[in-house]
């Protein structure tokens, strides 16, 4: 088992979760083909982050191509909070959601 952790990505979950839902359960060498034609924005930090967990799983002396994605988990890492001013003095709340994902290879 390999393990990998992207701490704070600035984008919300739900949309990172439509990637990750795609290489779930996918050998390391089709899930890396798949994230680099995919068209969206997470799909070039969680093919870092599935390099990085392979990487680690070579270190400890196992075959980086024989593994596969054995989980994947988005989570929220907290957002960040702004107000935007709005029509006769009122403020409107900007909620900057961040995403925590999580990479185990077996």
């Amino acid at each position: 088992m390999a393990n990998a952790t992207l701490q704070s990505y600035n984008q919300s979950p739900r949309k990172v979760r439509l990637v990750t839902d795609l290489v779930k359960g996918k050998k390391v060498p089709a899930a890396l083909t798949a994230l680099e034609f995919l068209p969206r924005r997470a799909a070039e930090p969680v093919a870092k982050l599935i390099k990085s967990a392979a990487a680690s799983a070579k270190a400890e002396g196992k075959n980086p191509e024989e593994l596969k994605v054995a989980s994947i988990t988005v989570e929220s890492a907290g957002m960040m909070k702004r107000y935007m001013p709005r029509a006769f003095g009122r403020a409107a709340p900007i909620r900057r959601r961040k995403s925590r994902v999580k990479v185990t290879l077996a």
